[in-house]
């Protein structure tokens, strides 16, 4: 792994523009991994494809996504030519899991061993062979939890004995609007469900279109706290 100086690079990377911070993390490691799941993903992954060409994507897949998901990680391979890796939770654990508490679990209480299950481990699995993962955070995502994020971060949660993680999060700065101009400017494809009232998007079970005037996580696990809401992916957020 490239020895760096966290505190210097996050000087650095601080306050500047996505493509910017991209080019640095992918100058930097070679064994680097974006997080693809939304729109604000597949943005990063079509600037990181004009800086180069071999970059490594993966998604969760939990068993649980929207048809329209499916449909849209087909395309966004197709469209870029890539290999996008599919994330599969344990069947073993999985099987358990579900004979001894059901499909629905999550609406009694809460989302937070399903979503270890289905997509904590599968990641946790996936870190441990590379050195840095990009994600496609913004801090206007979740003003409960996600308003002290870095552009850079040691990521205390996947990181082992042997490999002290990387993590970087080139959208931090940007808003939901600054994030769709993107979109719409450089004809990034996206989910569909985004066209029926879909913001944030997760889980089938555990996600609902939201109504005008609404935050964008209200959509995400909406029969709990806000202070809830993140899936594990990103714990550190989330205050003790």
């Amino acid at each position: 792994m490239n020895t760096i100086d966290i505190d210097q690079l996050q000087v650095e990377l601080d306050g500047k523009n996505p493509r910017f911070i991209l080019k640095k993390a992918l100058a930097l490691f070679d064994n680097i991994a974006i997080s693809f799941s939304g729109a604000e993903d597949v943005a990063l992954i079509d600037m990181a494809v004009s800086i180069r060409k071999d970059i490594t994507v993966f998604t969760l897949d939990t068993g649980r996504l929207h048809p329209e998901t499916y449909r849209f990680i087909e395309q966004v391979r197709k469209h870029y030519r890539l290999d996008i890796e599919l994330l599969t939770p344990d069947r073993e654990v999985l099987d358990a899991f579900t004979k001894r508490k059901g499909l629905f679990s999550f609406y009694e209480d809460g989302h937070e061993e399903c979503c270890k299950i289905r997509k904590v481990e599968p990641l946790r699995r996936r870190l441990v062979n590379v050195n840095a993962w990009i994600s496609g955070q913004r801090r206007d995502q979740n003003p409960g939890t996600r308003q002290d994020i870095a552009e850079i971060q040691i990521d205390s949660v996947f990181s082992t004995a042997k490999n002290q993680l990387v993590k970087f999060n080139p959208l931090l700065n940007w808003s939901s609007a600054q994030v769709w101009n993107y979109i719409e400017a450089n004809q990034v494809p996206y989910n569909e469900l985004h066209n029926k009232g879909f913001i944030s998007i997760g889980c089938e079970p555990c996600t609902r279109a939201t109504l005008p005037h609404e935050h964008e996580r209200a959509g995400r696990w909406w029969w709990e706290e806000n202070t809830k809401k993140e899936c594990g992916l990103h714990v550190t957020n989330v205050a003790k």
